[in-house]
């Protein structure tokens, strides 16, 4: 088996500038979002041909760095509660060691060669990243629409004035966040992190929702405490896939290269965009790479002999997949650089005329004080 640092794709010049872009659209949908940009990392990589194992366990490696770089940049604004980060390490831990061991087992029991041995393991990441993250991205998409016509731009606390109501003991307090959750709750969230990150290297669209919509924790702020809790999740998870012999540390560099400067760029964004147009954004980004991975299921498929379709319409499905995939995470990339921008820009005129109306006020009283 590779084991780190071994090729297991050829890295053209081509192919590495594209995981750089993946890296960038990444980190700016991973600031602004909070999550670690994996839902498009991942199957951005597998449409380059990198195993969907050594895909997660590149990006969850990966997601170590950019995840202190992230968290530390929403600390600075007060969007971090590291205590309810450290609540949900408890259990992420086991999660994503149950997830790597699933992962490991497939790949490792994959018949034939090449692309065709790693069919299962990239027929299970896609197929938990479709299942999950649909229902994630509807979820999403409903609550911004229901916030919009009925209740303000505020997520939906249903959820979580109900679990509050039910006084699960003990109940935990955390003064950033502002609320009350139960230890048990805080668990099986931790958990269910751990384990979508170690499957598919995205555990922030179960950890941000959770917050927002089960905890009742601000959006910024669940933003933040995401990141924070993926610095200790992606170097856990970082551990085992190395152990596993299933990173690629050239994709890894790569990324990087994209992502530290896009991060900044995401964070910054979560203070100029209105938190309703930040979850419209995520869900339909999300929608859309969920399509693109769907389309590329069929491959899967026909590599494990499950159905009758044309090894040459391969390609045809991965191009399809990849173009849906770029595009979706390019656009939601513009729109959020768009809006950063303007604020920007905004600000520049404000402090602009401040400045002149100061000195028109200096000049004037100058003015007076002459004989």
């Amino acid at each position: 088996m590779p084991g780190f640092g071994e090729s297991f794709i050829v890295l053209s010049w081509a192919a590495a500038f594209q995981v750089v872009l993946l890296g960038f659209v990444g980190g700016v949908l991973s600031g602004f979002i909070g999550s670690g940009g994996a839902f498009f990392m991942t199957p951005g990589m597998m449409n380059l041909g990198v195993p969907g194992v050594v895909a997660v366990g590149s990006n969850i490696t990966h997601k170590f760095g950019k995840a202190m770089m992230g968290s530390k940049k929403h600390a600075e604004m007060g969007n971090v509660d590291k205590k309810l980060g450290v609540f949900l390490i408890l259990t992420s831990a086991a999660g994503i060691r149950l997830a790597v061991h699933v992962n490991s087992m497939l790949f490792a029991g994959g018949a034939g060669k090449g692309a065709a041995k790693s069919a299962a393991a990239d027929l299970y990441i896609s197929g938990v990243f479709v299942s999950v993250l649909s229902l994630v991205a509807v979820s999403i998409l409903r609550d911004a629409w229901r916030s919009r016509q009925e209740e303000g731009e505020g997520p939906s606390l249903r959820i979580a004035e109900w679990l509050s109501g039910l006084r699960l003991f003990p109940m935990i307090s955390f003064p950033v966040a502002d609320v009350k959750v139960s230890l048990w709750i805080l668990l099986i969230v931790g958990l269910a992190t751990g384990y979508m990150a170690g499957t598919i290297g995205v555990g922030g669209f179960i950890g941000v929702p959770a917050m927002i919509y089960v905890f009742g924790v601000p959006t910024t702020v669940a933003a933040g405490t995401e990141l924070f809790l993926a610095m200790f999740m992606g170097a856990f998870g970082a551990l085992n896939y190395v152990y596993e012999g299933m990173v690629d540390i050239r994709l890894t560099l790569l990324l990087y290269l994209g992502s530290l400067v896009g991060v900044y760029l995401g964070a910054y964004g979560t203070k100029v965009v209105k938190e309703v147009m930040i979850r419209v954004v995520t869900g339909l980004i999300i929608l859309l790479c969920v399509l693109s991975r769907g389309i590329a299921i069929p491959i899967y498929l026909r590599q494990l002999g499950w159905v009758n379709l044309p090894a040459s319409w391969d390609g045809a499905f991965n191009a399809a997949s990849k173009a849906l995939l770029f595009a979706s995470g390019i656009t939601g990339v513009v729109v959020i650089l768009f809006h950063v921008f303007r604020a920007y820009w905004q600000r520049g005129k404000i402090h602009a005329s401040l400045t002149a109306a100061a000195c028109a006020e200096g000049a004037g009283r100058g003015g007076s004080l002459s004989p």
